[in-house]
């Protein structure tokens, strides 16, 4: 499922990478960073638990749809937001979770202040279909007729039905039309049917249907109120001094630095930063700011620019470095003083093997 964002502002725009093994190339799409921050504090608020990715190639289930709203000879119009749903492997949420999470949705875009943003939901994958064992092959179109039905008229009856009356009546991987849910959650209770079509060519009966909202605006009072919901949690932690939370904010901006220490768990990754760093800081784009952090071992600068410490401490051990030394570092400390901070003054750091030997001594 994704949310189709219309936004050509090159400002708010980031590009969403292909899978560079894909057999049909395809030009990058435009992604909405800020509405995409907005969503995921906001379906976090209502307890739904995403993950968040960056850097994650897309698919067919992506592109298929992509390829029906707009040509790509001259790039994508528009930007989207992909919100992928796992329905492959056991255990998966249910209906009414993912009517639930697309109410959430519905929500959260609303909430977003941007007036003249318009969002159009699309809700990939199959209609009925089996594609493994015996009774690979399996169709029921009357039921995929039945679906959606019921999908623009009374959504409530699909939410209550459990995960196996989907399987019976269209297979096991057709059970997966859960996922059009969060879509049909995002719209209101009312909704026009504008087209419908459907065909069986393969496998799966494919079906195109489009849904135009009938709903009104949240007032201004409860937009507010939902906005002050989602900042409930935090609210008020900004104010703690020399804290500096890891935001989605804070993430986007230091992925590459994030991305490159974080790898230093791979022994190879590890060698090429201590013996010739530069060409490592030019493959993974790093800036001159960021590759300057890293020379001089600015740790403190590190974390104001947005680097999790969790990282910075792998750096740290790398290169030598005790964590307790670190820690000083964050406060502008000498050693000796921050340990007598300490209760018990222990050494250590995450190195292994002869590395943790060699700095202990």
């Amino acid at each position: 499922m994704l949310a189709a964002v219309a936004s050509d502002d090159p400002e708010i725009a980031e590009k969403t990478p292909q899978d560079e093994t894909a057999a049909s190339a395809m030009p990058p799409v435009k992604g909405h960073a800020a509405l995409a921050r907005h969503i995921g504090n906001a379906l976090v608020a209502d307890e739904f638990d995403i993950s968040f990715f960056q850097k994650k190639p897309l698919d067919h289930g992506c592109f298929s749809p992509l390829s029906m709203l707009s040509g790509f000879d001259d790039g994508w119009s528009g930007s989207i937001i992909p919100l992928q749903g796992g329905v492959l492997q056991l255990p998966i949420p249910n209906a009414k979770r993912c009517y639930k999470l697309g109410q959430s949705l519905r929500k959260a875009i609303q909430s977003f202040p941007d007036d003249d943003l318009r969002v159009a939901i699309v809700a990939t994958g199959g209609l009925s279909h089996q594609v493994h064992g015996e009774r690979c092959g399996f169709t029921n179109a009357e039921w995929d007729d039945r679906f959606l039905d019921l999908l623009e008229n009374d959504p409530q009856t699909l939410t209550e039905m459990r995960l196996a009356e989907y399987a019976t009546l269209g297979g096991m991987e057709g059970a997966e039309v859960i996922m059009w849910l969060i879509m049909r959650g995002a719209l209101s209770d009312t909704v026009k049917q504008v087209h419908k079509a459907t065909y069986l060519p393969s496998m799966t009966n494919i079906a195109t249907v489009i849904f135009e909202n009938q709903g009104d605006a949240p007032s201004e009072a409860a937009t507010e109120a939902y906005r002050n919901y989602i900042a409930y949690e935090l609210a008020g932690a900004e104010k703690l001094e020399g804290t500096h939370p890891f935001t989605l904010e804070r993430s986007h901006k230091a992925y590459r630095i994030n991305d490159l220490l974080h790898r230093l768990i791979i022994p190879e990754h590890r060698e090429r930063f201590v013996n010739d760093p530069e060409p490592l800081f030019e493959d993974y784009g790093l800036t001159e700011e960021e590759r300057d952090l890293i020379r001089k071992r600015k740790w403190i600068e590190m974390i104001h620019y947005g680097v999790i410490f969790f990282v910075i401490e792998k750096m740290a051990a790398v290169v030598g470095q005790l964590n307790p030394q670190i820690y000083a570092a964050f406060r502008g400390e000498d050693l000796e003083t921050f340990m007598k901070s300490r209760n018990v003054a222990i050494q250590y750091s995450v190195a292994g093997g002869d590395k943790a030997n060699a700095i202990k001594q």
